[in-house]
């Protein structure tokens, strides 16, 4: 894996959302800087609203940006 790692979560409820960013986030080693997390936000902010309520604390996690359009979330792991 190296530089930014793409998640898509449409279709997922918050659980199975928060199982892949989880899993997503294990996989990351040293060469990935962002995990960009698609969930869109047509259908609602349920997923965006979790996103960052369970991750802006997160060891890795050192911010987040959120899309000018709300659709994407990008969680920044180390800066360049």
């Amino acid at each position: 894996m190296e530089g930014i790692v793409t998640v898509d979560l449409h279709g997922k409820n918050q659980y199975q959302a928060r199982v892949t960013i989880d899993s997503a986030l294990r996989r990351c080693d040293g060469s990935v800087y962002r995990l960009r997390l698609i969930h869109g936000c047509r259908g609602g902010t349920a997923l965006r609203d979790m996103i960052w309520r369970e991750y802006k604390t997160h060891a890795k996690v050192r911010r987040m940006l959120l899309s000018p359009d709300g659709g994407t979330t990008e969680l920044v792991l180390r800066e360049l």
